[in-house]
């Protein structure tokens, strides 16, 4: 899944893809650089919100699971996918499927 490549795409659904790094601020920063991506990446090194959302540690390998939540204005979630493997991921296509209508 390039969610880079495709990000121009998100941006004309006025829509934001936010990663989450189950890592602290310096090591999420170094994988924002290493992964050559412009959009954020949050730092989660105590675990919080993966596991508010039920990702962390699912597959037993102490990270998040690859997971794509798509959250509306409001703040509602609208569609989730969650990974069962380590490269279990939706397609780019089937995300923007999923985006709330503009």
């Amino acid at each position: 899944m390039d969610l880079q490549s495709r990000y121009q795409d998100f941006q004309e659904r006025s829509t934001e893809i936010l990663a989450l790094a189950v890592q602290d601020v310096a090591n999420a920063q170094r994988m924002l650089q290493v992964a050559n991506v412009s959009f954020p990446i949050l730092a989660d090194p105590d675990h919080a919100v993966a596991d508010a959302y039920g990702v962390y540690n699912l597959l037993g390998d102490g990270i998040a699971t690859p997971s794509v939540f798509i959250i509306d204005k409001s703040g509602h979630l609208v569609w989730s996918y969650v990974g069962r493997s380590a490269g279990d991921r939706p397609s780019v296509e089937t995300i923007l499927g999923n985006l709330p209508p503009l």
